[in-house]
């Protein structure tokens, strides 16, 4: 057995899975030890500015000191740092890299969007019910990039990592609070767009599996949920019609009312606006009745890459 640390630098948060491959029969499994996330927008500004600000990478440091920490008590044997799309478009990522390097004595990888892709449908499939229909489609929105990826029990079909997410839309197009309706019409087209450029035919799925804090904190808004709560939240199936009645009255909040709900993680409040709106026009384009959503995710896919 192998105790591992996955790390997941995305543009809005970065995640920690410290876990054991355990061996089994059936090719074994992964007991989660420890699961971290911290909101850092690390890629604050980077859609204007092309650069990584000061002030991120000392969020960002902070939270991997942090993550350092958890990896010595739990006696890491391996770790894997996947970093995606802010540090795919900052020009001084170099320096993010260099900080990584002094904390935990590994590089960060830059995934490419095909990489970052193929690792989220991993960990998405990893989680969900072996008699769902195929092909099966995993939505990944993040912070700078959502991954739509169509596969099935062989592995991926068709994907494309999209430039749209929820701060890089937010930071584009919204400057109002609550977002104008031109706003949010803005919003609309640049995610029809990069979803007409996609080449994924999303109308093809069988099965919809939305995965990260956009998809999850959506789901627990239709659950209506006091608290976040994954248990309540992994696995569970909602009406597709529930989930875009629910994202129209989400966009048309204030941040103080989404700060007021109760399962709204306060660093998400002011950008699920945007990453909201790619759910409901990814929806909008398939055929399915109803969403699954899935707590497992790209940190479960990096874990199980590292299983010797």
């Amino acid at each position: 057995m192998t105790i591992v640390a996955a790390i997941d630098c995305g543009t809005n948060t970065i995640k920690l899975l410290i876990g054991i491959h355990t061996d089994g029969a059936d090719g074994g499994g992964l007991e989660v030890l420890a699961r971290e996330t911290r909101m850092v927008r690390l890629g604050q500004g980077v859609d204007a500015t092309g650069r990584l600000s000061e002030e991120a990478l000392v969020r960002a440091f902070a939270a991997i000191d942090a993550y350092a920490e958890l990896i010595t008590e739990h006696r890491v044997e391996s770790i894997r740092f996947c970093a995606t799309s802010a540090t795919r478009d900052a020009s001084n990522a170099a320096e993010f890299r260099t900080g990584v390097l002094a904390r935990l004595g590994i590089e960060p990888e830059v995934l490419t969007g095909d990489e970052e892709a193929a690792v989220a449908f991993a960990g998405a499939m990893s989680n969900v019910p072996a008699d769902l229909p195929r092909p099966i489609l995993v939505v990944d929105i993040g912070g700078g990039s959502t991954e739509v990826v169509l596969g099935d029990d062989t592995g991926v079909v068709a994907a494309r990592s999209m430039d749209i997410g929820s701060v890089r839309l937010h930071e584009r197009h919204i400057r109002h609070d609550p977002a104008t309706r031109e706003e949010i019409a803005d919003v609309v087209r640049d995610i029809d767009d990069q979803l007409d450029a996609s080449g994924v035919d999303l109308a093809a799925a069988a099965t919809v599996v939305g995965i990260a804090g956009t998809m999850t904190t959506v789901a627990a808004g239709v659950l209506d949920l006091a608290a976040y709560d994954p248990r309540a939240i992994d696995r569970s199936v909602h009406a597709v019609e529930e989930v875009h009645t629910y994202v129209d009255r989400l966009v048309a909040m204030t941040v103080a009312e989404r700060l007021a709900l109760g399962y709204m993680h306060p660093g998400r409040a002011d950008v699920i606006d945007a990453g909201a709106l790619i759910a409901s026009r990814v929806l909008r384009r398939t055929t399915v009745a109803d969403l699954l959503v899935s707590e497992a995710d790209i940190l479960e896919g990096i874990a199980w890459s590292m299983k010797g």
